[in-house]
């Protein structure tokens, strides 16, 4: 179980209730050497019980596809405070020279990030389980309602059909009869429908006529 983060001047250790998780270094001897590089520690040689934080990978870095966090195959460690590392060894140093534990030093830099900026830089993980579950129910509920609505586009597709195919009998029929010229259906209904042979089409007729609809 990993205990603290390899980061320089990172203080992330493991808390289940935080939620920051951690990451051994890759097997991989290429992607092994460029986390080494990226760390930036000198001499640093990562073992077996060696982690970083989730503090210093992109969210992109993340597969959260499943019900654990796990970093995808190429992801590399790209976020670090550099300046928060060399600001902490200078206060050590002078804390010893003059054995005063009350100096701060004052810049832009600050000393560790608390645990409220910690969720806050994971904004896309949930901070509790219920959290997670009420997102999950209004997601399901969406998901109801978009069935239904698919479900009633359908529905008026179908009848938008069956009335097409009505009409194209019908003027096929009327053609037919020599009720009206030859060549209309051609003008007055759509491409697909228009060279559709009338035994064709009076089959298509009944098909539709076959099939019942749903009521709203």
């Amino acid at each position: 179980m990993p205990t603290n983060c390899a980061a320089a001047g990172c203080a992330a250790t493991y808390n289940k209730h935080i939620n920051v998780s951690f990451h051994r270094f890759p097997l991989d001897p290429k992607r092994r050497k460029e986390w080494v590089r990226l760390v930036r520690r000198k001499n640093f040689v990562p073992g077996k019980h060696t982690f970083l934080c989730s503090k210093h990978f992109e969210a992109s870095c993340f597969d959260l596809t499943g019900q654990t966090r796990r970093l995808k195959m190429d992801a590399v460690p790209t976020i670090f405070d550099f300046c928060t590392h060399i600001k902490s060894m200078k206060l050590k140093s002078r804390n010893l020279l003059k054995k005063n534990d009350s100096f701060t030093p004052s810049g832009p830099c600050t000393l560790k990030p608390n645990s409220q900026q910690v969720l806050l830089e994971h904004s896309y993980a949930f901070r509790n389980p219920m959290e997670a579950k009420k997102r999950i129910i209004k997601l399901e509920k969406e998901i109801a309602s978009l069935r239904r609505k698919m479900k009633m586009c359908l529905q008026r597709e179908r009848r938008a059909t069956r009335r097409w195919v009505k009409a194209t009998c019908f003027v096929k029929n009327l053609e037919a009869s020599n009720m009206l010229p030859k060549g209309i259906a051609e003008h007055i209904l759509p491409t697909a429908l228009s060279s559709l042979p009338l035994e064709d089409c009076k089959l298509l007729e009944q098909d539709q006529q076959g099939k019942t609809l749903p009521v709203l």
